[in-house]
């Protein structure tokens, strides 16, 4: 078995599994490619299956979100949880710095750019689980709850709870590599591991992850370029959303090379300070009472229309806002979720599988709705009191416009505005190195991937991106749709885990000598006082 501290040099020089790299790779290339013969004719093909998938598997979805999350919320109260991630007495990595890293990079990207807009669409249009009239203070709840539940409990549990553990059990305990493939070798056996077929199944789960990952940082240009222009005039044009792409790449692939004790662990420490700044800011000098009741009240909605929201079909919904909105999100974590896993695996080493469910499963999530509420909720306040109107740009699905209009509208205008742009540039950069290093770890096989490959997929995701832009933003919107498509196969990836993740749980609890004993009163005469048998926990570690 080989650790991260254990990897040989032979090991390291390793480029990968030539099915992966070429299977990968080759998509990305084949997509740029037909791009630009046929920009439109690829956009189609891809909204068609898009369209498809969304209808016909968006309830599949759902339920492997919830079940995924319920799941790993039943074992984080079993004793058998207190087991700890590679048998390790203590943590590799710090609490803060550990937490920093999962609340940076999990949904970071993402979050941060939709965080702002989110809400707001949701207040001016009343989502379909609610029947409060639009634009209204009755609608604050709701629109903070909707966006509550596209982000919190059940997208984080599906990218770093059931998946992980086994995967931890598998490469720390059993000596199994660190890919996608290993999900299925508790079904599969050694078939899985060998030959093309797990190579195919390891390069699904890499091109979702591409996809889901060029989206953000495609977006990311488009916005700190749109926000550069309105704040200091600077033109919003190719050229700036260029030099915004090779800035980032030389953040990220420089975070993604140095690895997760140095670049990847300072980003992400730097972003949750930043952001710890920001919250405060906003909380402090924003409309504080509104952001406290509307977190209250966005929370308690979250909680008693959660299955309503959640469980929530095109039959009962319009199927324009389940595609776009809950189908889209869940399908997208859902390709994030194999890669995602293995990273959760790779930094948490050392804590318990309680800890790593509950930092994944529950803390993160909260912190989640309260960036929301403070960032998406100012946008409602501004939006009810008529400070801003963002109707017509959120209709069009504009998200940038409406991060900068929140931002601008809050106190310290364009400083405000200025640490928004940066705080999203280095979220997303987070979740470009970690991708990245993921990615090179289902190559490698171990927790040490070559340093090259690395940076390769950090610089081939920020070039598929400029030429996405170059060839307009609706490729961008198209790849993005794309990760519905690719959540089909990776989701059968993770299915497995709904009963291997339990059965890891539990193996993990045996081999540490956390075990489970049934004895029954030796005394025939004094039984036990329900007349049953009892369960004795022995912890023996």
């Amino acid at each position: 078995m080989l650790s991260c501290s254990e990897s040989d040099g032979t090991e390291e020089r390793r480029l990968g599994d030539p099915v992966v790299l070429v299977l990968s790779a080759g998509f990305i290339v084949l997509f740029v490619i037909a791009s630009f013969i046929n920009m439109e004719g690829v956009a189609g093909i891809i909204g068609s299956g898009f369209a498809w998938t969304a209808r016909v598997l968006g309830s599949y979805f759902q339920l492997l979100l919830l079940f995924t999350f319920f799941i790993a919320m039943g074992l984080a109260i079993s004793p058998a949880s207190s087991a700890r991630i590679g048998d390790l007495d203590t943590p590799e990595i710090s609490t803060f710095k550990w937490l920093s890293m999962i609340m940076a990079t999990l949904l970071a990207g993402g979050g941060v750019f939709f965080a702002a807009g989110e809400p707001v669409y949701h207040f001016v249009v009343s989502p379909p689980a609610f029947d409060t009239a639009a634009g209204t203070a009755e609608a604050v709840s709701g629109a903070l709850a909707q966006s509550f539940m596209h982000w919190g409990f059940l997208a984080w549990a599906v990218l770093g709870t059931l998946s992980s553990v086994v995967l931890a059990h598998a490469h720390y305990d059993k000596g199994q590599p660190l890919q996608p493939r290993t999900l299925l070798y508790p079904v599969m056996g050694e078939r899985i591991m060998k030959g093309w077929f797990g190579g195919v199944v390891d390069a699904c789960c890499v091109i979702a992850v591409v996809a889901g990952t060029v989206g953000p940082i495609g977006f990311l240009a488009t916005q700190v370029s749109y926000g550069l222009h309105v704040l200091f005039g600077l033109p919003d044009g190719f050229s700036t959303q260029i030099g915004i792409l090779f800035f980032l790449a030389c953040i990220y692939v420089t975070s993604a090379i140095t690895g997760v004790h140095k670049g990847i662990q300072i980003l992400s420490r730097f972003n949750v300070f930043l952001a710890l700044g920001i919250a405060a800011a906003i909380f402090i000098f924003g409309p504080t009472l509104f952001l406290t009741n509307a977190l209250t009240q966005g929370l308690g909605e979250y909680i008693s229309s959660f299955f309503a929201m959640a469980t929530m079909t095109a039959e009962t919904a319009p199927a324009w806002w389940m595609q776009w909105w809950t189908v889209f999100f869940f399908a997208w974590f859902i390709g994030y979720g194999p890669l995602m896993a293995i990273f959760v695996a790779r930094i948490s080493r050392g804590r318990t599988i309680r800890e790593m469910f509950v930092a994944v499963a529950v803390m993160a999530p909260i912190a989640t709705t309260v960036w929301f509420t403070l960032l998406g909720g100012s946008g409602i306040y501004y939006q009810l009191i008529g400070v801003i109107d963002l109707t017509e740009a959120l209709n069009n699905f504009q998200f940038h416009v409406a991060t900068l209009t929140v931002a601008q509208a809050l106190p310290g205008g364009t400083f405000m505005a200025l640490a928004i742009l940066v705080l999203t540039t280095i979220f997303v950069a987070t979740t470009g190195d970690s991708m990245s290093y993921a990615i090179s770890v289902v190559g490698a096989g171990h927790d040490q991937p070559n340093k090259f490959v690395r940076a390769f997929w950090g610089i081939a995701m920020a070039l598929m991106a400029g030429l996405l832009l170059f060839m307009g933003a609706g490729q961008i919107s198209a790849l993005q749709q794309f990760i519905v498509i690719t959540a089909i196969p990776v989701s059968l990836v993770l299915l497995p885990s709904l009963w291997t993740g339990p059965k890891a749980v539990y193996a993990m609890a045996k081999e540490q000598g956390v075990t489970f004993v049934k004895r029954r009163m030796i005394d025939d005469n004094f039984p036990s006082p329900q007349g049953e048998d009892t369960l004795e926990i022995e912890n023996r570690t």
